[in-house]
């Protein structure tokens, strides 16, 4: 039985073999394999739609019936040139295969030939025929360079089984939606403008609401945890950058410098710098150590129109970004301390499925041998304390530092890089930062970055989309509709209304007078966790009727009781409502 890989890279030579039947004189590009499929990259006239979709499968259907086999040759290149003398990209490719000193192999499949190292299956015949689904068809420029043609991707979804296609294909209808910029409109919490800047959030006032109560959390696990606030300017001269390295570095990702009284000043795409500068600005002892420094720092960096996708990729964020100063003796400490505090926030936001990465030391690398074994001893120890199932990315790390990242998998199993531990060498040695140890000595702290969400607003879209919008009560940018039936309960509405906000609650009072049916939908529609009606009964016994978000109702629950179930949801940060307020009544 052949391995899903092959099936996958085989239906690609078996799509591209179709386009050729229907269309004929294409061109070929390349035809990978994708965690859940394939695709393939074309050079036709014929522009194909999304109507021309089935047609390409349903000859595709046919080709597998045929059971032809897939045959491998070795070639020379003389050979290979002369087979595919009329693709220009088969010849580019061609090149680059004898540049890297590598053999040519071609695989044939009835009448279609393909420049390929394979593997395939022996035949179409092993191919479930109804476990594949051609799904989509975008631009792709040929080799992702925009000064190159553009081509055809026709993008297809391939698996072992009818039932685990059909079970993913449910998974993308569910992706879409809960897509974050579907949702975002939806609910009206943010926008983009390309019009006023591209890549650029916008945050209106229920994303606002929301970010608030994200952040008040953020600050406050960080004071209750250690850490102090700091905040530091959005830009830096060009001494920064040249000092931290980033303009040799990290050049292509920063914006271009703006001149300000004769010196270049560039904005930031890194807060570290600027923690860096604090530290500097008094000697220190070990005494001292260790610093926990936090700042909710927003940041700018250059990426191409072409890469960005809503929140998940913009050019101007927040890094909920920290760095920690400690000595040699107290690193293991700290690592194991940040590595407990990103778990125990994650999980705040039901993340339980977590796991990790360890990068380690690159060949090419800053920093004594001797510091890099303690920082990947520390690093190890802490997962291994911890219990978090974890591989192992051998010379993974960046060239100044190894690292820990955490990944979560949301509700519909994708896989999200977060929260992330990085040791950094280099900073402390290119600004020259020290502390003075026991024997008077003066020695270079051990400096940690860290990111527990990675970035508000790509955390937002992995939010959003995690819960589909329902966000728990404690997050929910409206958490309580009031709504009064008709003027003559607007008393008691107030009186809800007083008793609620008093909890520090975010509330929308529905007061205006209009039909009640178009106040719940509105109320709905924000997909409010608990919508109060207060009618005759209500107004009579100090009681609300709750529509729960989810169209359950309980009625006859006293306003004290629901006060306090509001208090306790808001408190444990629970990503369940209450339902039964019964348990919060008091004789």
């Amino acid at each position: 039985m052949p391995g899903i890989e092959e099936i996958r890279h085989s239906l690609a030579h078996v799509m591209a073999y179709a386009v050729q039947e229907l269309y004929g004189n294409v061109k070929m590009g390349v035809g990978p394999t994708t965690d859940h499929g394939f695709y393939y990259d074309l050079d036709l006239e014929h522009r194909i739609t999304d109507e021309d979709l089935k047609r390409i499968q349903d000859k595709m259907q046919e080709l597998l019936k045929q059971k032809f086999d897939f045959v491998r040759e070795e070639v020379d290149t003389e050979e290979a040139k002369q087979r595919f003398c009329d693709d220009r990209y088969k010849m580019e490719l061609i090149d680059g295969i004898l540049e890297r000193g590598e053999g040519i192999s071609l695989y044939r499949c009835g009448d279609f030939l393909d420049l390929c190292r394979g593997p395939h299956v022996l035949n179409t015949g092993e191919i479930p025929k109804k476990a594949f689904k051609l799904v989509s068809v975008a631009g792709s420029y040929w080799r992702g360079n925009e000064e190159n043609p553009m081509m055809q991707r026709i993008y297809g979804l391939a698996f072992e089984t009818p039932a685990e296609l059909k079970e993913h294909v449910r998974l993308l209808e569910e992706m879409k939606k809960r897509d974050h910029r579907k949702l975002g409109r939806e609910l009206d919490l943010f926008s983009l403008h390309d019009e006023a800047g591209a890549g650029l959030v916008y945050w209106h006032p229920k994303g606002g609401r929301l970010r608030v109560a994200l952040e008040d959390f953020w600050r406050k696990q960080h004071l209750d945890n250690g850490y102090e606030i700091i905040f530091t300017p959005h830009m830096g001269r060009s001494w920064l950058w040249q000092t931290s390295g980033h303009l040799d570095f990290y050049a292509e990702g920063m914006f271009a410098p703006m001149d300000i009284d004769e010196n270049q000043y560039f904005i930031k795409p890194m807060n570290c710098p600027f923690h860096i500068m604090i530290y500097r600005n008094g000697k220190h002892s070990y005494r001292d150590l260790p610093f926990r420094w936090a700042e909710l720092g927003t940041v700018y960096r250059y990426e191409r129109s072409g890469t960005m996708h809503g929140l998940m990729r913009v050019r101007g964020f927040t890094q909920d970004d920290a760095h920690i100063f400690c000595t040699h003796e107290q690193v293991e400490e700290e690592i194991l301390r940040v590595l407990r505090f990103s778990l125990q926030i994650l999980r705040t936001f039901g993340f339980e499925d977590i796991s990790a990465y360890l990068s380690t030391r690159p060949e090419k690398a800053v920093g004594e041998v001797a510091r890099w074994e303690v920082a990947q001893k520390s690093l190890l120890r802490a997962l291994e304390t911890e219990g978090i199932p974890f591989g192992i990315d051998e010379g993974g790390g960046a060239f100044y530092g190894p690292k820990i990242d955490l990944k979560v998998k949301d509700a519909m199993k994708r896989e999200w890089q977060l929260s992330t531990i990085q040791f950094d060498f280099n900073l402390p040695e290119r600004f020259d930062i020290s502390y003075t140890a026991p024997d008077g000595s003066e020695q270079r702290p051990y400096m940690v970055h860290r990111a527990l969400l990675g970035s508000i607003e790509r955390f937002f879209g992995v939010l959003i989309e995690h819960f589909g919008g329902l966000f728990p009560f404690w997050l929910s940018p409206v958490q309580v509709a009031i709504i009064p039936i008709r003027t003559e309960h607007k008393e008691a509405a107030d009186v809800v209304y007083t008793k609620l906000k008093e909890l520090g609650l975010r509330l929308h009072y529905l007061e205006r007078d209009e039909n009640l049916n178009a106040k719940v939908k509105r109320a709905q529609k924000d997909k409010t966790p608990y919508i109060l009606v207060i009618g005759d009964k209500e107004a009579a016994e100090s009681t609300v009727a709750v529509r729960i978000r989810g169209n359950k109702q309980v009625n006859d629950v006293p306003l004290a009781a629901f006060a306090a179930a509001c208090g306790d949801l808001q408190q444990s940060r629970s990503t369940r409502l209450i339902e039964d307020f019964s348990l919060h009544c008091t004789s």
